[in-house]
């Protein structure tokens, strides 16, 4: 089994950090959006992972490398324009040849790994071929053909949406429909069998002028290919917006044990669920956890107060922050409260001489913003 991870995305709901680091770079806890998505590929034992990327393909390719820091060997599949999830099945076809494979937005975060969901695609496979799609079933029964990861939502409007028989078997898929068949809508994990290229092949593009994942599904479904579902098994966020991306980096927080590998001096405080990396230093400053502290960030005369994740190479010097995502190289000098933000990197905060009680921000790289 392979993996195909979509990372080609320009992330415009993330600008103005986008505008200079790929939406799949920006971390949460400290880690890039995009290695969870390897990891957790990596530890249900898939080695061959192909990347799809775009524009930022350098960028993702310097973070990533050969993949062999992970345990795994990456290839890098160029797509020159975004032209849907189905086209980058399309131009992965040399990559994933035969074999089955699992397909991950690379901007998705789960709690749940990779292991269950391929374990009951695998104990519904045996070692013969699938017949091909002429001879395939008259109903969803055997081996499938793909599957699909769905979990409830309160706005099933927002999201391609399952509808599933009396027996639960997905019978149709409907994008963002205006009557939902139901409140199941579809996680961007999939898990494919070689005939989904067919299907690929066979539609055409969407309204939007996009090859639709969807469409690619409801051909197999039509051709009597069947098509299984699991359900989530914990919380699931698309962090190409700031608000689900903080949200991601809270819950990843809640999960850290607790370490201190860097200086702490004897005037500061560490409380609760915290990691200070080796290289940090902590200078008359308490951090409430769960947050995280980057190698080489000094804190000097500050609060770190709870969900906070400060990146590597930081100044943060009498100011005091919560729930926030501080990206590598940024500085924040006496801002009473910053909260709810997200800094990119070697960004600035500084408060001038009129003091306000409460900051929100959304920061691009090597910006500055003095605060009255």
């Amino acid at each position: 089994m392979k993996g195909l991870i979509l990372s080609g995305g320009a992330g415009t709901r993330l600008r103005p950090i986008t505008h200079t680091s790929a939406k799949q770079l920006v971390p949460v806890a400290n880690k890039p959006i995009l290695f969870y998505g390897i990891e957790d590929m990596a530890e249900a034992g898939i080695t061959e992972i192909g990347i799809i990327v775009g524009s930022t393909a350098a960028e993702i390719e310097a973070a990533v490398g050969d993949g062999s820091r992970f345990g795994v060997h990456v290839s890098y599949l160029p797509q020159d324009e975004p032209l849907g999830l189905a086209h980058c099945v399309l131009i992965a076809r040399d990559f994933l040849g035969d074999d089955d494979f699992v397909m991950y937005l690379g901007d998705n975060m789960l709690e749940q790994g990779l292991g269950g969901f391929i374990a009951r695609w695998e104990s519904q496979h045996t070692a013969a071929l699938q017949p091909a799609l002429g001879d395939a079933p008259d109903g969803p029964t055997g081996a499938p053909a793909a599957q699909i990861l769905l979990t409830p939502v309160p706005d099933p409007q927002r999201f391609g949406v399952a509808e599933l028989d009396d027996e639960g078997n997905v019978v149709a898929l409907v994008e963002k429909p205006e009557d939902p068949p139901s409140d199941l809508a579809l996680v961007g994990v999939y898990l494919f069998s070689k005939l989904i290229h067919q299907a690929v092949a066979a539609i055409a593009p969407s309204a939007r002028g996009e090859l639709e994942i969807t469409d690619a599904i409801q051909w197999l479904i039509d051709s009597g290919a069947p098509v299984h579902h699991d359900l989530l098994d914990g919380w699931w966020l698309d962090t190409g917006k700031k608000d689900p991306l903080l949200e991601s980096n809270r819950r990843v927080l809640e999960s850290l044990e607790a370490r201190v590998d860097g200086e702490v001096d004897a005037d500061s405080k560490v409380d609760g669920r915290v990691v200070i990396e080796a290289g940090a230093r902590l200078v008359n400053s308490e951090v409430r956890g769960p947050a995280i502290i980057g190698a080489g960030s000094v804190i000097t005369s500050s609060y770190i107060g709870p969900f906070t994740a400060v990146a590597a190479n930081c100044e943060v010097t009498d100011s005091e922050i919560d729930q926030s995502v501080i990206m590598e190289g940024a500085r924040i000098r006496a801002v009473p409260r910053l909260t709810d933000s997200l800094m990119g990197r070697d960004s600035e905060v500084t408060r001038g001489a009129r003091r306000s009680q409460a900051t929100r921000v959304t920061l691009g790289d090597h910006s500055t913003v003095e605060l009255a």
